[in-house]
């Protein structure tokens, strides 16, 4: 997810996008501990994602 699709989200998809990554997060923790995870680098991307989102959220809550 870049940065630019990030800005053009609602404060409420940005909750939402943030809720359905860390459900992935969780599931991706789970199945690196059993070693059924496939796509390492996915752990990586979804961390950097929410932090995107999160930044995001901050500076909107900022501005108004």
């Amino acid at each position: 997810m870049k940065m630019s699709d990030v800005r053009a989200l609602t404060a409420d998809q940005i909750k939402d996008e943030i809720l359905k990554l860390r459900k992935e997060q969780l599931n991706l923790r789970f199945q690196r501990a059993s070693g059924q995870l496939e796509k390492t680098n996915r752990i990586r991307q979804i961390r950097r994602d929410i932090a995107r989102l999160k930044t995001q959220a901050t500076a909107s809550a900022k501005a108004k």
